[in-house]
């Protein structure tokens, strides 16, 4: 439930903080739940690393759908490529409700006859149903806590993650 109401006031809140610029957060985990998300202190999804390199799922889940939906023009493991800036950076100086507007909305630079468009993916349920697991994926890239590549090690998927994501994708 938690998720659900961070997701809508991230929403409802994101033209304002879009504006605002706020910086990124600490990324330390205060909190989790039954899905096996985790939270910072300000609340914003992060991710959850074990001393031994095993990933929490949601991190794994992102960088599934990570490389599913975004690596086409971001580059692998978000290090950008000749037409799109690389994510790893992005997440270091946008903060997630500036991150999750421009996921949403789309966004088009223009500078110096160069133009750069984001399309939007608000409504693609690939993207959306899995919005957290892709910015706590490059968050942990962008924090230099997981190395390029697949992770090695990876929490099992949790019952409430699966309930969770069948719901989101309309199967439950």
């Amino acid at each position: 439930m938690k998720r659900h109401l961070i997701a809508a006031a991230t929403v409802l809140a994101a033209g304002a903080a879009f504006a605002q610029g706020a910086g990124p957060s600490d990324p330390a985990s205060v909190e989790s739940d039954a899905e096996g998300r985790h939270w910072d202190a300000s609340g914003t999804p992060t991710f959850d690393i074990a001393e031994d390199g095993t990933v929490d799922w949601p991190t794994f889940s992102g960088f599934r759908r990570y490389h599913a939906e975004c690596h086409t023009c971001h580059g692998p493991d978000g290090e950008g490529s000749s037409y799109a800036p690389a994510l790893v950076e992005s997440v270091r100086t946008m903060d997630y409700a500036d991150f999750t507007y421009v996921i949403i909305n789309g966004r088009e630079n223009v500078h110096g006859g160069t133009q750069n468009v984001m399309p939007a993916f608000g409504d693609n349920l690939n993207v959306m149903c899995y919005l957290d697991d892709i910015y706590v994926y490059l968050r942990a890239r962008g924090q230099g806590e997981l190395a390029r590549g697949r992770p090695a090690q990876k929490a099992a998927k949790t019952e409430a993650f699966g309930e969770f994501e069948d719901s989101c994708m309309g199967f439950g």
